[in-house]
Order: C-alpha cells, then sequence, then structure tokens
C-alpha cells in the first residue's frame, strides 16, 4: 500500500515538471531579479520610500570655499554673518550683575561646618542654586563640574570659592575668545601676524602698567610681544597660529596681568610683556647696534650677553637664521634672545639644535659635539685657562642625556633628560661651560654666604 502511494507521488511529479515551461532566464538574471524583490520587500517592510526628505540618500555639505578677493559682496556678507555670530556668542556670556547675583546665591546656600576659611555647598544646594541662576548658568551646574571639584571633603562638599573661580575662568575664556576671533579676519580659527599684532596695539591703551610707554614704541613693543607668540607657538613657521593655542597657554595671562596698576616691580621685570622687559631687550639691540644701522653684524652680536659666545655658534646663526645682506633685523634677534633665555623649553631647544646640527642629519654625534667644544677649548686658551679634555666633556654630555643610541643625541634626547639647556650651554658659551665646570664650588659658596647671612641674623 506504501509503495503504491510512492509511486503515485513520483508520477505527479513527473507529470508537473513535464508541464512546466522553462523560462530562459539565466543565473545572474535570476540573482539579479531575487536582488530586486529582496529591496522591494525590505523597503516596504522598514517603511516604504519616504521621497525627496530622505537625509540618508545624500551626503551632507561639509565644505564651503572661502570667497575670492574679487567676490565683495560674499566677503561682505561673511564679515557680517560672523561679527552678529560672535555677537550672539557674546550675549549668551555672563555679565558682572549676573556673576554678582551667581556669587550671592552660593553664599546663601552655603552648608556648615566652613573648611579653614572656605564656605562650601553640599550637591542638594548646588543643584538648588543652578535652578534658580539662570538658563546662562545651566551649563556649569552639571554632576561633571561638581565631580571635577570635589577633593577631600568628608562631606561630599565644594568649595564655593573654587567654583566660582571656575565659572569666572570659563567666562572670561570665552570673552577672550569671542575678542581674538573679532581679528581672525579669515575666519578659519587661527591669527595671522598681522591679525595679533591689530590685536595687541588696541589692547595697549587698555593695560596701565604701559602707560608710560611713548607711542613712537608701540610699533616696537608690538613687534617685540607677538614674536614670543609665534616663538613658542608656531614652531613650523606656517605663520598663524590657533586661537585654541592662545588660550591654553600663559601668555596671554601674562599680558593681560598688565592690567594690575599695583604689579610689583619684580613680576614686571619677569614678565617678558611688560614695559621693562621689552625696553630691556630693545636697549640691547640698541647698545649693539654700534654703527646704527638698525641691523647687527656677526661682530656686533658677538658682544651680546657677557660676550662669551663662541664663534662658531655666531656663525651657525647667521647661516641658517633670516639675514639681509648678512645682517640680523630686530624681529630676528628676538627668535635669538627668547631662545638663549629660555633654554629648558622644547622651542628653543629646537632653535638651538638646528644650529648644531650642521649637517642635518636630526642628530648630534660626537664628530659635531667636538667641533663645538674645540671653540670652547681655543677660548679658554686666550682667557689663560687649561683646556678641559673633550673626551671627559663628551661621556658626561653623554651620562646626562642617556639617549637611547649611544653613539648619537637627537633634540628628542634633549629634551626627554631634562638637560637641553645644560648641553647647549656647554658647546656655546664659555661664561655657561664655566658655570656648568664649577658648579660645586658656587653651590658651596651660595651655602657659605646662606649660613653667614643666618649668623648675621
Amino acid at each position: 500500500m506504501a509503495n503504491d502511494k510512492t509511486a503515485h507521488w513520483k508520477d505527479l511529479l513527473r507529470k508537473r515538471l513535464a508541464s512546466a515551461k522553462p523560462d530562459g532566464k539565466t543565473e545572474e538574471e535570476k540573482k539579479a531579479e531575487e536582488t530586486e524583490l529582496f529591496t522591494k520587500y525590505y523597503t516596504d517592510w522598514k517603511g516604504g520610500e519616504k521621497g525627496e526628505d530622505d537625509s540618508f540618500k545624500h551626503i551632507p555639505r561639509f565644505y564651503y570655499r572661502l570667497p575670492a578677493e574679487d567676490e565683495v559682496l560674499l566677503q561682505k556678507l561673511r564679515e557680517e554673518s560672523r561679527a552678529v555670530f560672535l555677537q550672539r556668542k557674546s550675549r549668551e556670556l555672563l555679565d558682572n550683575e549676573e556673576l554678582q547675583n551667581l556669587w550671592f546665591l552660593l553664599d546663601k546656600h552655603q552648608v556648615p561646618p566652613t573648611t579653614g576659611d572656605e564656605a562650601m555647598i553640599s550637591y542638594e544646594s548646588f543643584l538648588k542654586v543652578g535652578e534658580q541662576a539662570g538658563a546662562k548658568c545651566k551649563l556649569f551646574f552639571t554632576a561633571r563640574v561638581y565631580a571635577k571639584l570635589l577633593h577631600n571633603d568628608p562631606y561630599g562638599r565644594i568649595s564655593i570659592m573654587q567654583f566660582f573661580n571656575y565659572v569666572m575662568r570659563k567666562v572670561w575664556l570665552h570673552q577672550t575668545r569671542i575678542g581674538l576671533s573679532l581679528y581672525d579676519v579669515a575666519g578659519q580659527g587661527h591669527l595671522r601676524e598681522s591679525d595679533l599684532e591689530n590685536y595687541i596695539l588696541e589692547l595697549i591703551p587698555t593695560l596701565p602698567q604701559l602707560d608710560g610707554l611713548e607711542k613712537s614704541f608701540y610699533s616696537f613693543y608690538v613687534c617685540t610681544a607677538v614674536r614670543k607668540f609665534f616663538f613658542f607657538l608656531d614652531p613650523l613657521h606656517t605663520g598663524k597660529i590657533k586661537i585654541q593655542d592662545i588660550l591654553a597657554c600663559s601668555f596671554l595671562d601674562d599680558l593681560l596681568e598688565l592690567r594690575d596698576e599695583e604689579l610689583s616691580k619684580e613680576s614686571q621685570e619677569s614678565n617678558w610683556f611688560s614695559a621693562p622687559s621689552a625696553l630691556r631687550v630693545y636697549g640691547q639691540y640698541l647698545n649693539l647696534d654700534k654703527d646704527h644701522n638698525g641691523m647687527l653684524s656677526k661682530e656686533e652680536l658677538s658682544r651680546y650677553g657677557t660676550g662669551t659666545l663662541t664663534s662658531v655658534f655666531l656663525d651657525r646663526v647667521y647661516q641658517e637664521c633670516l639675514t639681509y645682506d648678512g645682517e640680523m633685523d630686530y624681529k630676528t634677534y628676538l627668535d635669538f634672545v627668547l631662545a638663549l633665555e629660555n633654554r629648558k623649553e622644547p622651542a628653543a631647544l629646537q632653535y638651538i639644535f638646528k644650529l648644531l646640527d650642521m649637517e642635518n642629519k636630526g642628530y648630534l654625534n660626537v664628530f659635531a659635539l667636538n667641533y663645538f667644544f674645540r671653540a670652547i677649548q681655543e677660548q679658554m686658551k686666550i682667557h689663560g685657562q687649561e683646556p678641559v679634555s673633550f673626551q671627559d666633556v663628551k661621556d658626561e654630555i653623554f651620562d646626562m642625556v642617556k639617549p637611547k643610541d649611544p653613539y648619537k643625541i637627537t633634540l628628542q634626547d634633549l629634551v626627554n633628560s631634562g638637560q637641553g639647556d645644560t648641553v647647549s650651554s656647554i658647546l656655546i658659551d664659555l661664561n655657561g661651560f664655566w658655570t656648568y665646570e664649577n658648579r660645586e664650588v658656587l653651590v658651596a659658596n651660595d651655602t657659605d654666604s646662606n649660613t653667614a647671612d643666618l649668623d648675621d641674623t
């Protein structure tokens, strides 16, 4: 019986296959039809076609070219748009009255006990102040900000003063960002040298510590101030600095410190942007310029500082740095001064390393060290001193730096070692080498003098 049923189904299947007409489609056509049907059914299942509003079918525009110089209307439109945008951003910041109100609310919601002299606030009170302070303050009253300022308080509170200083700092950064952006002619988030010069020139009247400067000196002051920004923040000499980098470094703080009418004499002398510092640097330049042509020859520059820079090093300065008919202008001189006065800084070490790396190999080998130290030995002979053995100095340099390659010293090795200033002084300046060679005697003398001062008291 079962065999009869199986035979019956076989016969039916043969008849069905025999009656089926071949569709004549190739395998590729069948696959294409299958894909088309799958796409249709899948699209219907996802909700069907949505027409022209389907943003996923279009790549969003992410590049907008800058207007050309002859496209005056587009340039004006761009300038006006940026001005309106910056004004709107400025209105979003807290003004003095709102900051005073914020301080009043914080003080009102302080939670005892105080820690020393500092009033504290709990997270619950922190959130209450956030609700009352207004929409502009919302971004400051978050759990992230609270956690950032939370230290070791046993009650889980934060200092009201620290929080208020945090808000003040943020407001100041945004104000400064907007102020700098007004000078960003290209609108690309960076300032060119001329842009930064205009910013500082217009800033001078707002800095009481610069009231004594004569207007005839303004251009030299601006040049002196701008060079520090570009020397440290534009090491690749692109001719522009990111506004973000300006805000992140401490130079702007130093410059705006000159708003303080009671700034101490010591602070002024250590501040590159102060009037005494700028006059000192420019005065040194004028004193070196013996022929009064406004430029410095190699012979004139050799009297810089203590007058003990080696002639070999000065040769390299005039080979590598920008000169005009073999003489150095004030801007190039400023780079030179910034490098020698800040030898611990990576940008200054990069400047000096480029001069020491005569063959542009990217490292200093024994030959390069010997080449520069030989000039130190010659100066020692001139001054009636017994020259120190190069082998001893070479071993000390490699011991100090501890380079990855025991036969080569790279710029990164110098930076990582923290001894770059000492190594450069040994190789380029007799006075620097003498200070290093007699460091133990100098330390002993300082100790003796300090002891004598204590005895006198």
